[in-house]
C-alpha cells in the first residue's frame, strides 16, 4: 500500500509531484515482489470492470441449495487480478486488467445468471462463503485452483482491515508519502470499526526511496493482547 504519514490513502488533492513519485516508486516496489496475482475491493476494481450492475439486477439471488462449482476460464494465464466483489456488481468489459487475467471472489448468494455472464466473458470465479465472502476459504482455492503462492493486498481499507481482523495477512508493505491528509472520515490503510483488531508488527526493513518517499516492511506477528 501507499500511505500519506497520517494513514490515509485517498490522494485525491494531494501535490501532483508527491502523486507522481508515489506512483512511480509504487510501481517498482510492487513489481519486486515477484507476485503471481493481486487483489482489491469491489469499489477499486469498478474503473477497471467499466460498468456495474443496476440493484435489480443484483437482487436477483440465488435461492438454491445444491453448491455450485468454481470456474476457470481456459488459456494459459501468468498473472492474476482477483475482485472480491461479494454480491457480483461488477459487469465486467473484459477478462483482464494490463495483461492480469480477473477472477471474481464471489459469495454463493450470486444468480446463475451471473454466473453465466462471467463465464460468457471469460472471467474466472471462485464461490467462497454464504453471504459474504469467507476470505480463509477463498485464499486456499486461489492456491488450489491458481496456484497463487504470493499474493498482493492492495486495498482499500475496508477489505485490508477485514483481511487483517482475519488474520490472512503475512506482511505489511508501506509506501510512505511526505505529505500530510488530515482530512476526517477517508480511508486509511487499514479500516476495521468496533473494536478493531489489532496486531503486533516487526519491522523488516526501512529504505528511502526517491523524492522522499519511506519503504516500511513489517511482518505480521501476532493480535496484540486485549484487556
Amino acid at each position: 500500500m501507499a500511505a500519506s504519514i497520517d494513514g490515509r490513502i485517498v490522494v485525491d488533492g494531494w501535490p501532483e509531484s508527491v502523486t507522481a513519485a508515489m506512483r512511480r516508486e509504487y510501481d517498482e516496489l510492487h513489481a519486486s515482489f515477484g507476485a503471481e496475482g493481486w487483489t482489491c475491493g469491489r469499489i477499486t476494481m469498478e474503473p477497471f470492470a467499466k460498468r456495474v450492475r443496476s440493484d435489480a439486477e443484483v437482487a436477483s439471488e440465488y435461492h438454491g441449495s445444491a453448491p455450485r462449482a468454481d470456474f476457470r476460464a481456459e488459456g494459459d494465464f501468468e498473472s492474476f487480478a482477483f475482485a472480491i466483489d461479494p454480491h457480483g456488481r461488477l459487469a465486467w468489459e473484459s477478462n483482464e486488467i494490463s495483461g492480469d487475467h480477473v477472477v471474481a471472489i464471489l459469495s454463493e448468494r450470486v444468480s446463475d445468471e451471473y454466473l453465466a455472464f462471467l463465464r460468457e466473458r471469460g472471467v474466472s470465479y471462485i464461490l467462497s462463503g454464504e453471504h459474504d465472502v469467507d476470505f480463509s476459504r477463498a485464499l486456499e482455492r486461489i492456491g488450489e485452483r491458481f496456484g497463487v503462492q504470493t499474493l498482493m493486498l492492495e486495498g482499500g481499507g475496508r477489505i485490508n482491515g477485514s483481511l487483517l481482523a482475519a488474520r490472512l495477512i503475512d506482511e505489511v508493505s508501506v509506501l510512505v508519502a511526505p505529505v500530510v491528509d488530515g482530512r476526517l472520515g477517508t480511508p486509511s490503510l487499514f479500516d476495521i470499526g468496533g473494536d478493531g483488531a489489532s496486531c503486533q508488527l516487526a519491522l523488516q526493513h526501512v529504505e528511502r526511496r526517491g523524492d522522499d518517499l519511506i519503504w516500511l516492511r513489517y511482518r505480521v506477528v501476532q493480535a496484540a493482547a486485549r484487556d
